[in-house]
Formats: C-alpha cells, structure tokens, sequence
C-alpha cells in the first residue's frame, strides 16, 4: 500500500510539471523549447529526492545492507543520469524535426532510441549483478521492482507530452 501512495504522490508531482504543456504545436522552435523545458524540468525538479524517498521506503534496510545498498545505487544513478542527457538529446533532436521528418530522419531517432533502451538494459543487468554479491536477491529484485515502476511512471510522463511524428509534406 505504501508503495502505491508514494508512486501517486511521485505520479502527481511529475504530471503537475507537466500538465501545462501544450501538445499541439505550430513549429519545430516551439516544440524544442516545450520538450526541452518539460524534460529539464522533470530531471532537475526535486524527483530524484523524492524517488530516493520511495526507494528508501520500500526498500527497508537495516543499517548493514543500507551501509553497501547507497554507494551502489548512487552509482547506479549517477550512470542513469547520463542515460537521461542521450534521452534529452533525442528528444531535442526529436523536437527540431518532428514536423518535417524524413524516413532518414525517423529511421536514426528509432535507432537511437533502441540503442538507449539498450544501454538502460545493460546498466540494470550490470547493477543487478553487483547488488546480488552484497545483498540477498530478494531485496535485489524488491530494488528493481520499485525502480522498474518509477521508470515506466516517468517514461510514460515523457512520452504523452511528445507530439505525435509527422511525415513531410
């Protein structure tokens, strides 16, 4: 149940700095801005605070594995962050070409966008990996659970205030 409500409060907060964006947009200028502020935002806000709180919460650690639990996830955060800047600069490459994409064009931002979902996939492999070493498996997996549900909450935030792609005309 704790879970719930802290992914809601986690859910609220990222869909108010949202909430005011406006999907339809006239230009390419205009659609990187709003996408680049939207993300900016959401990235720099106080999320990743409030998402350390969920995993805090759900986590329940004693002070043991807590003690090698917070060095490998801050790690692990440090290493999404960069993961997050390659998401922004599709997204902004995304944003300047949406209205007059190409097949050229669509084909390397999917290309990109695969890859990244590659890289995140690894990354989660390679800390599952290190995290089991240290810690029982169960609270291993707890850990990606929890982090698997807030990835999708803020994937899917991303997602709906992207325009839908346009072919040129």
């Amino acid at each position: 149940m704790r879970i719930r409500w802290m992914i809601a409060v986690l859910t609220l907060t990222v869909a108010t700095v949202l909430w005011a964006q406006e999907k339809k947009v006239q230009d390419p200028a205009e659609s990187k801005e709003l996408n680049d502020q939207a993300y900016i935002r959401l990235l720099r806000t106080d999320l990743k605070a409030k998402k350390e709180a969920v995993v805090k919460e759900q986590m329940q650690l004693n002070d043991q594995q807590a003690a090698v639990f917070w060095p490998i996830y801050r790690n692990y955060e440090s290493e999404q962050t960069k993961l997050g800047d390659e998401k922004l600069a599709i997204i902004q490459d995304y944003a300047q070409n949406f209205l007059t994409m190409s097949d050229p064009k669509a084909d390397q931002l999917a290309q990109r966008v695969m890859t990244l979902d590659e890289q995140r996939l690894a990354l989660r492999k390679k800390y599952y990996e290190l995290l089991k070493k240290s810690l029982p498996t169960i609270l291993v997996v707890r850990f990606f659970q929890v982090e698997n549900q807030l990835q999708l909450i803020l994937d899917l935030q991303i997602a709906s205030n992207l325009p839908i792609i346009e072919q040129a005309e």
